[in-house]
């Protein structure tokens, strides 16, 4: 019995992969198409509820466009400045700055997109771009930060299931029978002893003579999908139900994100060049989950995500208070 899944052989970054110039558009990429549309779609539902308005202002479909299309610029800067200049280790971006935003190979000058981009670096661009818009346009900053949270988590699914069609963000190895083979993975020698009998409890099919093999892992990309997305979309939509305070929504993002990134980052394989920024063992490997207590750089950016939730939301619940009380 097979207690693994082979990664899909006809799935390639590519959309057609085939096809010279049409090879350049990428399921990544299209990905972030649906994300935005997605979002843009749950922020006109929102309008159309009424949601924005106030006694004072009334909200076009020409707002919402323009506040996410801000958002969306400012993410996507901060998302790569994040993803090149902390998470590449390289040091290559610090000497040539230039090469942040520039879409080609600086050897074989192939275009290559902007490859890389950092969630926690688009979440800190996305939030200033938010901020930059309501302060301009003069609207209440609260109430939009609570709509501008649920439009994301509901169009953030699209973003992890690029990761997945790219067959990269993959898991730790791992022995659940939903366990998927992913091409692009660290290799591993047979002569291991921990090898051997995930191979023999897996019933991996090894050829004769193969010293080396691609043992299963997490799809820990279809985790974030679901709980980072779906799951914490369901919740910020009933919440916003709830009529809580201005800006309580908005701080429950964070707190549901990181709270369950958190988790998922022990079943997802950190950056092997970074590795743990804590640990118990300095020589435990970042493909094997081999204590709770070795900490990836995602998971104290997430724990830093939460307490800023909490105390966004209880900032915003004093303050509802006090306006009430006057």
């Amino acid at each position: 019995m097979f207690l693994y899944i082979q990664y899909p052989s006809w799935i390639h970054p590519e959309l057609f992969p085939n096809i010279p110039v049409l090879s350049l558009i990428r399921w990544y990429g299209l990905m972030y198409i649906f994300a935005f549309s997605v979002a843009y779609m749950v922020l006109k539902r929102l309008l159309r509820e009424g949601y924005f308005d106030t006694t004072e202002q009334k909200n076009t479909e020409d707002d919402i466009f323009s506040y996410i299309t801000t958002g969306i610029v400012f993410l996507i800067i901060g998302a790569r400045i994040f993803s090149t200049l902390v998470y590449d280790t390289t040091g290559d971006y610090w000497r040539k700055p230039w090469l942040i935003f520039w879409p080609f190979d600086e050897i074989t000058h192939k275009f290559t997109g902007l490859a890389g981009m950092s969630y926690h670096g688009g979440f800190i661009g996305g939030l200033l771009g938010c901020i930059y818009w309501c302060k301009k346009h003069k609207r209440p900053l609260l109430k939009w930060l609570d709509a501008i949270a649920i439009a994301i988590a509901a169009g953030y699914t699209f973003g992890r299931l690029g990761n997945f069609l790219n067959g990269e963000l993959f898991g730790r190895v791992t022995t659940v029978p939903w366990g998927m083979i992913f091409p692009s993975a660290q290799k591993f020698s047979l002569s291991q002893g921990w090898v051997q009998a995930i191979v023999e409890k897996t019933g991996l099919t090894v050829a004769e003579g193969v010293r080396m093999v691609n043992l299963p892992r997490h799809p820990s990309q279809l985790y974030e999908a679901f709980f980072e997305g779906i799951f914490t979309f369901i919740i910020l939509w009933t919440a916003h139900k709830k009529r809580f305070a201005d800006g309580v929504v908005a701080s429950f993002y964070p707190i549901c994100y990181g709270t369950v990134r958190f988790i998922i980052e022990y079943f997802r394989e950190p950056d092997a060049n970074i590795g743990y920024r804590f640990s118990v063992d300095p020589s435990a490997h970042t493909y094997l989950n081999t204590s709770l207590l070795n900490i990836s750089t995602g998971q104290i950016l997430c724990a830093l995500m939460i307490l800023g939730g909490i105390i966004m939301a209880v900032c915003c619940h004093i303050r509802a208070k006090k306006q009430t009380a006057r």
